[in-house]
């Protein structure tokens, strides 16, 4: 593997996704072995009760994982679809932040399991999940040409 870029988090933050983006996320740690990524919780985060909706912390395993996953097999020209999130939820939140890390479970030559942890920003264990991607050829930085099929 090619040296762990010193901007990696410069790379990862101008690379959001529109989705990313509007969700509010950036990355705020980033080593070798583990991706951190945050948001501040607000009204677009909330379901009709006034809690974070469940889609908000699987968004954040789905998204610190594959990213984790992607930085690890970059150098190939390689990148990481997901195939299958588990998310659990533990406690609520209504307000502050997330901060979400992945780190590696498995790491094949096709595949990957990463698990993350969503802590609250008074430290507490809300959510936690496990992402399983497919390692894929990718033909330009994060511009897949065609749709992928898991079964090509």
């Amino acid at each position: 593997m090619a040296p762990f870029p010193n901007d990696i988090l410069d790379i990862l933050n101008s690379h959001l996704s529109g989705y990313d983006q509007r969700l509010g996320l950036r990355f705020v740690e980033a080593t070798p072995d583990a991706i951190t990524a945050e948001l501040t919780i607000d009204e677009r985060h909330r379901q009709p009760y006034g809690i974070v909706h469940g889609g908000v912390y699987a968004s954040l395993v789905e998204t610190t994982c594959s990213t984790a996953a992607a930085v690890q097999v970059f150098e190939q020209g390689k990148g990481a679809v997901g195939l299958e999130n588990n998310t659990s939820f533990l406690h609520s939140v209504q307000s502050g932040s997330l901060r979400c890390r992945a780190v590696a479970l498995a790491m094949g030559r096709r595949s990957h399991v990463w698990e993350a942890q969503i802590h609250d920003d008074r430290g507490r264990l809300v959510a936690k999940g496990t992402l399983r991607v497919l390692i894929v050829d990718i033909p330009g930085p994060m511009r897949p040409t065609e749709p992928m099929d898991e079964t090509d």
